[in-house]
Formats: structure tokens, C-alpha cells, sequence
């Protein structure tokens, strides 16, 4: 796949649902998610659009779902009260309102500009709900979410050239739970053992990564967002996130994004979206199809 070309002053402007790509991503925002691993955007869905995503999430969490084909992960159970935090991944499976959302063009399209290349698909997405545990629970873990890579779950993908779009369906913030990155740290390369997404003892991760062989300081930075907008992140970029120390869950989708030609590569690592391959998928098969739905350019598979 060839790497997306510059724009020139003759082109017309890419605008994608009623957003104008060229004057939100800059070459200064390249700049800044190239050197600090990632960039938030400005609101990029307004508040009626978030009321939607959030009764869409609340929904199939009760069990209310669009489709009676599960994805491969099954449907989580919920467990009233519990302070775990809530993970479906394959939740446009579920939802149609989600499915609208995580395979947005929008998020495609800005994708693309930090990956650099022209065709960008769905890797997987992600509703997230932390329940929150009250100001007291400052020493309770279960709503943590460790530090990790997350190319550290995705080896078996034939890059690491991919690119997270977490979307914020509430303002979020340290005290609600809200994601944590460490500036630079896309530039360390993989870690060793950094698929670590479910660890809670962040401290004892934060020692583990800082012992490997990194180049810089270890900088943890909050994303601290209004809803509805979008954080970006590489697929390298170590982040993870703390308790909900309020009353009021905490609720995001993501969409994990790849280029439009990655593929399959054996022995690294499994991941459950290899079952889509077929039975004795080869090293360079593609992962393309509904599966991994093409976000970028809009109506083209």
C-alpha cells in the first residue's frame, strides 16, 4: 500500500462530517503526536451524540443487543455493584449505534494522517465502563488499568504502525479514572512482557518498564478531557489509567486502527481475531473484510 501523499494547494480539502481534515490535523499536531506519542482533539461529537453512545453502552450492558450474533469474545456478564471495570471488546458486533461510532470515516480519516498511509480498518474496538467506587477508594484496585502497549496484545499484526482513538463520554479527568500516558514512550520501542492491560499494581509496572532499556524520563501525563473529545495515541505509547474515586461511571469507546494492508504474522503472539483467518492462516494473509470493516476512504472495501 502506498503512503499517503501530501496535500497541495490545487487538491480539495478532505472534510468528513462536516470537519475540515486538513485544518484540524496541522503539520504542528503530526509534530506533536510524532514526538509525544499522543494528541487530544478538540470536541469531535457534541452532546447529543454522546447522550446516544452512552444509552447505546448502558443498553448492552442489560443485555439489550442489535444482532444475536456474538462477537468472539461472547457478551460480558455484568455483575451489579461490582467495581470491576467492564471491557466488550467487538462491540459494534453488539450495538448499531456503537458500530456507527468506532468505525467512524471521521476517526478513519485522522487516523490516516497519524499513520500515514491512505486506507485505514477497524482492528477491534472497545466499550470500557469504570464503575466508580466513591472519594474512600482511593486503595482499591479493581478499576485500574495497567500500564501497557498496546502492541504488546497485538503482535501477531504485521506493524506497530497503529493508532488508538479513545473517545470521552463524559468529562474525564484523574479523579474519575480518566487515562494516563507516558509522553515519549511510542520512541522506547516494544517492551518486553508490556501486554499488561488487566495488571492493577501500576507502581510495580511503572518499576518493571523503568528497569528495561529506555531513552527517556518517565513522564505520566493525564488526558484530561471534556466529552466528546478524542485522544490518539500510538500503539506503542505506554498509558493506563487509575480508579474512579466518583459516584458516576466512567464510559469511552475505542477504536483500534490499523493500515489497510496489515497482515498476518505466525508465532509471536495469539489474538482472538485470528480465528477470522480460517483454519491454517499463512504469514502475510490479510486481515481485511467485515471482520476489520475499512473506516478510511468512506464507502470503499
Amino acid at each position: 500500500m502506498r503512503k499517503m501523499t501530501d496535500m497541495t494547494a490545487t487538491q480539495t480539502p478532505t472534510v468528513v462530517n462536516g470537519v475540515n481534515i486538513d485544518e484540524l490535523i496541522t503539520p504542528d499536531v503530526l509534530t506533536e503526536y510524532k514526538e509525544r506519542g499522543y494528541w487530544v482533539s478538540p470536541r469531535l461529537f457534541n452532546a447529543e451524540q454522546i447522550a446516544e453512545m452512552r444509552e447505546a453502552q448502558e443498553r448492552m450492558w442489560a443485555g439489550e443487543h442489535d444482532s444475536e450474533i456474538l462477537p468472539q469474545y461472547g457478551a460480558q456478564e455484568v455483575e451489579p455493584g461490582s467495581p470491576d471495570v467492564r471491557q466488550q471488546c467487538n462491540a459494534f458486533w453488539l450495538s448499531d449505534v456503537i458500530r456507527k461510532v468506532t468505525t467512524s470515516p471521521l476517526l478513519g480519516a485522522i487516523g490516516a494522517r497519524f499513520m500515514g498511509v491512505d486506507t485505514v480498518r477497524l482492528w477491534h474496538d472497545q466499550a470500557v465502563y469504570k464503575p466508580g467506587i466513591g472519594p474512600e477508594g482511593k486503595d482499591e484496585t479493581a478499576g485500574n488499568i495497567g500500564w501497557h502497549q498496546d502492541y504488546g496484545h497485538w503482535k501477531s499484526s504485521s506493524t506497530s504502525n497503529m493508532c488508538t482513538a479513545w473517545i470521552a463520554l463524559q468529562d474525564t479527568d484523574l479523579q474519575n479514572g480518566g487515562m494516563r500516558t507516558i509522553v515519549g514512550s511510542h520512541k522506547w520501542g516494544l517492551l518486553e512482557d508490556c501486554n499488561t492491560f488487566g495488571h492493577k499494581d501500576l507502581d510495580g509496572l511503572q518499576a518493571r518498564f523503568a528497569n528495561q532499556d529506555i531513552s527517556g524520563a518517565w513522564l505520566d501525563e493525564p488526558c484530561i478531557m471534556q466529552a466528546g473529545q478524542v485522544s490518539f495515541h500510538h500503539a506503542l505509547t505506554l498509558h493506563g489509567s487509575g480508579p474512579n474515586l466518583t459516584w458516576e461511571p466512567r464510559m469511552c469507546l475505542i477504536s483500534h486502527m490499523m493500515p489497510g494492508d496489515t497482515t498476518y504474522l505466525p508465532g509471536r503472539q495469539y489474538h482472538p481475531n485470528l480465528v477470522f483467518l480460517g483454519p491454517h492462516a499463512q504469514k502475510g494473509e490479510p486481515f481485511a473484510g467485515p471482520y476489520w470493516p475499512q473506516m478510511w476512504p468512506e464507502g470503499e472495501e
